[in-house]
């Protein structure tokens, strides 16, 4: 059996450690994107199967994290992909306490 590392695989194997790597501040790679922004991550995540209800971290979930820093586009992928809004835990509760605590009033 060959298995040699070639160019083509290591991002399909990159993708698929980092898209199920839990653990440190923000619980999950999807929860860290999704707090930053980074909306084509976040998509890239959801696409190679990472769980958008994933617990753990700070914030808990994702969209906790997202609605915390006011990511409107992050926030709207995540529910199109069924993040569950009554998801509690996290520092702020769930996420609709998360985006009433920082003032986030466009989301």
């Amino acid at each position: 059996m060959n298995r040699s590392v070639t160019m083509s695989t290591i991002p399909r194997i990159a993708i698929t450690v980092i898209t199920h790597t839990e653990g440190g501040y923000y619980g999950s790679v999807l929860q860290a994107a999704s707090y930053h922004g980074n909306r084509e991550l976040v998509a890239l995540l959801l696409e190679k199967g990472a769980d958008v209800n994933i617990q753990g971290g700070h914030y808990n979930i994702a969209l906790q994290a997202a609605s915390y820093k006011g990511e409107k586009n992050v926030v709207v992928l995540l529910l199109k992909n069924d993040a569950d809004v009554n998801v509690m835990g996290g520092k702020y509760g769930n996420a609709l306490q998360a985006a009433l605590y920082n003032g986030t009033k466009k989301l």
